[in-house]
């Protein structure tokens, strides 16, 4: 049962990601990086670290926060698909754009989710 809840939300997972990456992209098309996907991995990123933190310091069910990490999140994150846009950005020549996509959305997905433990664990 746990396996079918876990797959559920990662299916919402993809359809959220979906939903706010078409709203993103279609607020910043003068952006020189793709931002749908820097806001989808960092707010996942925050998200997922206070799960993580709040599971850590509060009694809750392990099964819930499989559901909402692995499940959920895991949907809506999305490293292989930054990965392809960095690529993509250095293949066309546009280096600096491919180096300032993936260090940046590394060190504030980083810093959201050491937010977000802390918050959590609030």
């Amino acid at each position: 049962m746990i396996g079918f809840l876990i797959a559920l939300a990662g299916g919402l997972g993809a359809v959220a990601r979906f939903l706010v990456d078409g709203v993103v992209d279609g607020l910043s098309r003068r952006a020189t990086i793709p931002m749908g996907t820097m806001v989808i991995n960092v707010s996942g990123s925050f998200l997922l670290g206070l799960v993580t933190g709040w599971w850590a310091a509060h009694t809750g069910d392990p099964g819930l926060r499989l559901v909402l990490g692995t499940g959920f999140l895991g949907g809506y994150t999305t490293f292989s698909t930054a990965s392809v846009e960095a690529a993509r950005l250095a293949m066309s020549g546009r280096s600096w754009a491919a180096v300032a996509q993936a260090v940046g959305m590394m060190v504030l997905g980083v810093t959201a989710a050491a937010l977000g433990l802390w918050l959590g664990g609030l």
